[in-house]
Order: C-alpha cells, then sequence, then structure tokens
C-alpha cells in the first residue's frame, strides 16, 4: 500500500465514506504524493496522454496570434494576459517567445500572469521560464490578482477538477451521489448519506433536463464539477473588460445524456491508455471527466458575459490559420515541421474534434 492510499484510507475511516470529488482532490492534488504534484513526464510520447501543447510550438503561436488581436481592442490603458493551470510552462513559453518575436508592442504592454496553487509546479514553470525572467508574475489566487483587463485562457485545466458523481435510482426517482469506501484490500464506491452530499453539486444537477428523467435507465452516471462552475463565475465576475477563454475535452448540457454515455465520462489514463480501474493506481495515473460547457456558459452570461463562441479546436484554429494568410508577417514561416503539427490539431482522430473551445467576452 503506497503512503497516499494509506492517507486516503485514513481519512475514509474517520468519515465512513468519502465523496469522489475529495478522491480525486487527494488522487490528483496531494502536495506530496497527488499524479500533477509529482515529478513525472505526463504529456508527450513519454508520458499518459498527448495534449495540444505537447504536439509542439504550434498551438501556442497559434494563440499569441489570437490573443495579440483581441487585446490590440483594449488599447490604451493596462491589459493581463492570464494563465491558470500552465502545467510545466511550455504553452506559456511558447506563447511568449512568439509575442516577443512577432508581437512587441502586445509583449511590452501585456503583463503575463500564471495562476498557479501548487508550490512544485510553480517551481517547474520558473524553469522552463528563466528566459522570461521579470515579464511573468506568478500568484496562487485570484484574491492576488483582482479585478482585471485582458484575456484569462486555460488548456485542459477544468477537466481535470475534482467532480462529484451522482447516478440514478430509477426506482426512487432520484439522483444519489456516490462516494467512496474502503474495501477489502481496495477502494470501493458507495452511495453517500444525504447528509454527506455536495449541496452545490446538488443545485447544479436541478439544472439539468428533467424531461429525461422518466426514461433514464438505471444507475445512469452523471459528473458534476461546482469548483469548475464557481472557478468560471469567480474570473467572470473580476473580468471588468476582455475575454474569458478555455480549451478542453468537454460536452453541452444535453450531449452528456447519450446512451453510449450511461457510465458517465470519468476516465484514467496511463500510458495513453484508457486505465482499467479509476480507483487503482491512486497517484500514478491521470483522471479527468469531460467538462460541462452547458454549466460554463450559464455562469458566464449569469455574470454579464457574452458567449462570443463555442467551437471545436479545428474550426478554431482554421480561422486563425485564415487570418495568418492574411497577415504572413505576423507569424513564423510554415515549414513541413509547422505543417505537420498543423495536421495533428485538427485531425478529427486526434485533436481536432475532441477539444471544445470556449470565449466569452465584456466589453467596456
Amino acid at each position: 500500500m503506497t503512503q497516499l492510499e494509506e492517507i486516503i484510507r485514513g481519512e475514509i475511516e474517520s468519515a465512513g465514506a468519502i465523496s469522489f470529488a475529495r478522491f480525486m482532490e487527494l488522487a490528483l492534488y496531494h502536495p506530496s504524493h497527488g499524479y500533477y504534484e509529482r515529478n513525472l513526464k505526463q504529456t508527450g510520447r513519454e508520458g499518459d496522454f498527448y495534449t495540444s501543447v505537447s504536439v509542439g510550438s504550434l498551438y501556442g503561436e497559434l494563440l499569441g496570434m489570437e490573443f495579440a488581436r483581441r487585446l490590440e481592442e483594449l488599447w490604451p490603458g493596462n491589459v493581463m494576459l492570464i494563465e491558470a493551470g500552465a502545467h510545466d510552462g511550455q504553452l506559456a513559453c511558447d506563447l511568449l517567445s512568439y509575442l516577443g518575436e512577432y508581437q512587441k508592442q502586445v509583449f511590452r504592454r501585456a503583463e503575463y500572469v500564471i495562476i498557479e496553487p501548487s508550490i512544485s509546479r510553480a517551481h517547474r514553470q520558473v524553469e522552463t521560464l528563466l528566459r522570461f525572467q521579470g515579464k511573468v508574475r506568478w500568484v496562487r489566487s485570484w484574491e492576488e490578482i483582482g479585478e482585471f483587463r485582458g484575456i484569462c485562457f486555460s488548456n485542459e485545466l477544468l477537466d481535470a477538477m475534482p467532480v462529484n458523481v451522482f447516478r440514478w435510482d430509477a426506482g426512487a426517482k432520484n439522483w444519489r451521489e456516490w462516494g467512496i469506501t474502503n474495501g477489502s484490500g481496495s477502494f470501493d464506491w458507495k452511495p453517500l448519506p444525504a447528509e454527506k452530499e455536495n449541496v452545490n453539486a446538488r443545485k447544479l444537477l436541478a439544472r439539468l433536463p428533467q424531461e429525461l428523467l422518466a426514461v433514464l435507465p438505471n444507475q445512469f452516471t452523471v459528473e458534476i464539477s461546482p469548483e469548475a462552475v464557481s472557478w468560471w463565475l469567480r474570473a467572470a465576475h473580476l473580468l471588468t473588460e476582455g475575454w474569458l477563454c478555455t480549451v478542453d475535452y468537454g460536452l453541452l448540457q444535453d450531449d452528456f445524456f447519450q446512451s453510449h454515455r450511461s457510465r458517465g465520462t470519468l476516465r484514467a489514463y496511463s500510458k495513453h491508455r484508457p486505465a482499467g480501474n479509476l480507483l487503482e493506481s491512486v497517484g500514478e495515473q491521470d483522471i479527468t471527466a469531460h467538462v460541462n460547457f452547458s454549466l460554463l456558459i450559464a455562469a458566464g452570461e449569469s455574470a454579464g458575459l457574452n458567449t462570443e463562441e463555442f467551437v471545436r479546436q479545428d474550426l478554431f484554429v482554421k480561422r486563425v490559420v485564415e487570418q495568418i494568410e492574411g497577415t504572413p508577417g505576423s507569424f513564423p514561416l510554415w515549414t513541413a515541421m509547422r505543417y505537420r503539427q498543423l495536421r495533428s490539431l485538427l485531425h478529427p482522430e486526434h485533436l481536432g474534434r475532441a477539444f471544445k473551445v470556449l470565449i466569452q467576452v465584456r466589453r467596456s
């Protein structure tokens, strides 16, 4: 038994059971033993999964082109380019390298801020971004930023935020939250008593299409992330002018209720393959669930933002490439390597359709 498993078992013993959100939080973010806290090569060929960043520098360059165009609309005045969940700092490095070479005015005037609550991850980011020392500022939470003008973006952040798991009880006509308990030599699923259910997750659950409940099969599973919705809402309220942008795995609300998703969207990944059991190899495999973009859209709009764009990544990338073709001097040369990277970003079986781009805006 690993140290992390012992820690989780101890918490379960004192509480009887814990929510899956708490289990996922410990498995991924425990400060000493969590998957994202350990010094592992998580992305790319040698890691557990591919991201748009691991394809090469093109992804950051394309985002840089798009963000520069938007930030220029906010002149004059100070602007921020805020990245949340910068992982190892490579996306920031690619993006800043592009801005420094091809968008010098934006590079000089925009303050680059990384929101990173993890000290160990921040240290890795500092190492990656040494050449931009003095250009990047690190904060641990929104409280250190306050209100801002500019762009806040994240790339594959929200799908790794903890989720609460609910299963439909067709007999009782009710959703029940399921958590984790100690089994004999392993962790097991268990329905949580009503008093242990997450109240905020339950409120978000009530927004799901009620007309479907009459036909849902027993034990149909959905995941709700109050943390992701709360994070997006917090950012929306602090944005005085500019954009919120996220790129992630996810679906609109109705898409979660397709028959082939009756077991939910929770997945664990190791060595580029789905792992067999979410509750095994704790701290050694990635755990992710699809983002509910409908809940994010509603949260942002409730804070006064307008939804400007919600598209697949391939369509977003094609639009940026079309802009580049009109201003070729504002972008690096299209080498054979960049064309290969572009194909990966567009390919429907790889990254093109798997990722969605959500952009919301507040105008002055």
